[in-house]
């Protein structure tokens, strides 16, 4: 009653403000006319119907209005009382201003194409609540809603809304509008028996106080309730109980405005000075909880019960000591909106009345004249109003007859002592590229007995960073499990669907989180083996021309000339090389140093290997050419060494020629080894031929270790088959091995591996073919004698 009344002295108010306004509605007297739905669909008929005809019981259509036109309705607060009321004031074009109905299909012109009202429409308000949740992350939540077109219809509006943008719906539950005492307990235990923490309730007024009722007798505890109408700033709650239980509503409701002069207004009513106002004894009666004596003196029947010992009213009574749930002027929302409901006709009359005649919105220009329009003429006025109000806000519709989704953001807070109040703590208002924006101060809100604030209400915990959400099958998109993100993945923001994959030049860190720059891995020259490695093949390298300089400086030696000095000269200056050329596979890959070094290695060995063979092959002539009638003294001379030199050179030199050509080496980034590095390595390109260049020179070897291991045992002074045959079976030993241990490492080890095969196969050719040569030449200079030679040649044979 109380809030009703409020409404209803507003529009006085907003009346009496109009009428002595002489800019606005001048020689133009506003007057009123109040029906009662009393919340009942018929009863909101028959006023509509009284008011458009002017008596009862009239036929419809049909105006016993004398003197005074019905401008429009204001009204109704109730969605099931303004669907059948919009119905019928929009066969006749009545303009009808709602100032608390929210159901969204009254926004439909076809259906209702005269009804505006000033209050935002229940899809707007879906839209800006679930924002509203979604500020505070609350992505899981339960709904109760009344069961008819405003709670149904609102529910099912907010689902779709909240759904997209990611919240979820647990449940939703419907309140019969009849015996909803069975239901309501199913619904609690509903509520109890779910993990969502917050409660959207779309209630009608009598629904809400049988549920916060029985909430508060169940003792529910640790839910957040948020109401989605109007009902947190309604005082209907008087027990302390229900106080406790519902201690940190939050709402979303109609904007408030604060109405110049209206609270005075408000205070200054008084029996004495309204005696035209039936309402002002009842509410005095019920504010102060006495008796007038005018009330007392009537037949008994009149009211209910009459104590023994009654209190009568002096008319000294203050209302300003009234309890704010019972009087409240803080909170001008409903009233607000009637205050402009109100305004927005006196605009709409104002702008009918001025209308200039061949200016008119009319045919030919016409304009309606304010005593006799029709209610078409006055809607097209009305729905195109547009004023500030004297609160300074913008008044307008939209194309739909809605007004701007402005919505106010309260929350119910209880005190120590007892009493509770509403507190405007935000505001939900449009916003042109994101829909509706939530400002709201949270230093502002009281939680209640939360421990953690703001509460949270999810189906799962927020996914950290460095994991990923994976939906559980059969559930909500909100209920998921997180799932670590896989090996070269990220994850740097919580609840991410999917995880980003580092680039090529990076990778995740242990936890996921972020990516890391990988490290760099070749075999460069800081690294211990590479320097112990370089100083090896300089060493070996310097040796070997230290060896080179003794054989041509004793070159005209028997020692020297024995074995072909031409092919000992050739064989140490490849090993040099070969040495020389192990310092490619150190530092830096490059393109000229990939391209370069296999091929090098395996050309250069080549001669070598080829140039031990002609060693080899020149002994076993030069013995058996000694025989007589031997058909070998053709082939003694320089010319066969040299042409098994060439051959056997060149045929390998055109098979890298060959992969040159078609499959060169080439540089390569190697990501997929090792996670944590990037490997600058040389890819061999088509590994046949690496292959195969490695075949033909083991093939080389076998041939030279066959050959010298057959000439073993010829004269020792004119041959070092023996040598040979030691030195090709190091050369086969470290190859053999080398190809296992090749293939078993990865990286820079790898590399290290193939030099270590190439200084190991190199110094054994030149350790056991030529140190016995130099050991004789520098401490054994006797025996380098041609005395010697064919002394012992003699005891030989």
């Amino acid at each position: 009653m109380h809030k009703n009344f409020r409404i209803f002295l507003a529009t006085v108010f907003a009346i009496t403000e109009i009428n002595q306004n002489p800019e606005l509605l001048p020689n133009i007297t506003l007057g009123f006319r109040l029906y009662d739905s009393c919340y009942s669909e018929v009863r909101a008929l028959e006023g509509i119907s009284w008011l458009m005809t002017g008596q009862e019981d009239t036929v419809p259509n049909y105006s016993c209005h004398a003197k005074s036109v019905l401008a429009g309705v204001i009204g109704e607060a109730g969605s099931g009382q303004t669907i059948p009321m919009a119905r019928m004031l929009g066969v006749f074009k009545y303009p009808q201003v709602s100032y608390g109905s929210v159901v969204r299909y009254l926004s439909n012109k076809h259906l209702f194409p005269s009804f505006l009202r000033t209050v935002p429409p229940d899809n707007s308000h879906a839209l800006s609540l679930a924002k509203f949740l979604m500020h505070f992350g609350w992505t899981w939540a339960g709904i109760v809603a009344s069961d008819n077109d405003y709670g149904l219809v609102g529910a099912l509006d907010l689902k779709r809304e909240f759904s997209q943008i990611g919240g979820c719906i647990d449940y939703l539950e419907a309140v019969p509008l009849q015996e909803a005492a069975e239901s309501i307990l199913h619904i609690i235990d509903v509520i109890k028996s779910s993990t969502a923490k917050v409660v959207i309730l779309y209630l009608s007024m009598p629904q809400v106080v049988q549920l916060v009722e029985a909430v508060s007798v169940q003792n529910v505890t640790g839910k957040i309730w948020i109401d989605s109408t109007a009902w947190t700033i309604t005082p209907i709650f008087y027990r302390k109980e229900v106080w406790v239980t519902l201690n940190g509503t939050v709402g979303l409701t109609f904007r408030k405005g604060a109405i110049p002069g209206f609270r005075e207004f408000l205070y200054s009513i008084h029996p004495s000075t309204s005696s035209d106002d039936i309402f002002v004894i009842p509410f005095w009666e019920e504010a102060f909880h006495c008796k007038w004596q005018s009330s007392v003196d009537q037949p008994m029947q009149t009211w209910n019960v009459i104590s023994e010992n009654i209190t009568f009213c002096t008319g000294m009574e203050n209302l300003q000591e009234v309890d704010n749930s019972i009087f409240d002027v803080l909170n001008f929302r409903l009233s607000y909106s009637t205050y402009n409901a109100a305004y927005c006709l006196a605009h709409a009359l104002h702008n009918l009345q001025m209308c200039v005649p061949g200016r008119g919105p009319f045919v030919n220009g016409s304009c309606a004249n304010i005593h006799t329009f029709q209610p078409w003429q006055l809607f097209h006025y009305i729905r195109n109003v547009h004023f500030i109000n004297k609160v300074g806000e913008e008044i307008f519709f939209d194309v739909n007859g809605d007004s701007s989704p402005i919505y106010d953001i309260v929350n119910w807070q209880m005190y120590n002592n007892g009493s509770n109040r509403y507190i405007n703590v935000g505001k939900v208002e449009p916003n042109p590229l994101k829909g509706q924006t939530v400002l709201i101060n949270e230093k502002a809100i009281s939680w209640g007995n939360f421990r953690e604030i703001p509460p949270r209400s999810v189906c799962t915990e927020k996914c950290i960073p460095g994991f990923r959400k994976a939906a559980q099958q059969g559930k909500q998109i909100c209920c998921y499990d997180c799932i670590p993100c896989s090996k070269g993945k990220i994850s740097n923001q919580t609840d991410a669907s999917e995880c980003t994959s580092c680039a090529e030049d990076e990778w995740s860190n242990d936890k996921h989180d972020r990516c890391v720059s990988r490290i760099i891995e070749f075999l460069s020259y800081e690294e211990p083996i590479s320097i112990i490695l370089t100083a090896i093949s300089i060493q070996l390298t310097l040796l070997t021309a230290i060896i080179l300089c003794i054989f041509i400086k004793y070159r005209d030696t028997p020692i020297v000339r024995a074995n072909n000095r031409e092919l000992s000269y050739v064989l140490l200056f490849a090993l040099m090389l070969c040495f020389t050329c192990s310092l490619l596979f150190i530092g830096r890959p490059t393109k000229i140093t990939c391209m370069l070094r296999q091929v090098a290695f395996g050309v250069i060995f080549s001669v070598c290997v080829s140039s031990i063979l002609a060693k080899t092959l020149t002994v076993v002539i030069a013995f058996n050419a000694t025989k007589p009638s031997s058909k070998l003294r053709k082939w003694v001379g320089a010319k066969v060494p040299i042409t098994i030199i060439l051959l056997c050179s060149f045929l390998q030199f055109f098979i890298c020629l060959a992969w040159l050509l078609i499959a060169p080496p080439f540089l390569y980034f190697n990501t997929t080894t090792d996670n944590q590095k990037i490997i600058i390595e040389c890819n061999e390109g088509v590994i046949i031929f690496f292959y195969l260049m490695l075949g033909y020179m083991g093939f080389l070897a076998i041939v030279s270790l066959v050959v010298a291991f057959l000439a073993r045992k010829l004269p020792d002074s004119f041959n070092e088959a023996k040598f040979i045959t030691f030195s090709m079976l190091v050369f086969v030993t470290v190859w053999l091995s080398f190809i296992p241990a090749y293939l078993s490492t990865q990286g820079k080890y790898m590399v290290a591996v193939e030099i270590f095969a190439i200084l190991s196969s190199s110094a054994g050719l030149l350790c056991c073919i030529f140190f016995p040569k130099c050991f004789i030449i520098l401490l054994r200079p006797e025996l380098n004698s041609r005395e010697n030679i064919v002394g012992k040649k003699k005891n030989v044979v």
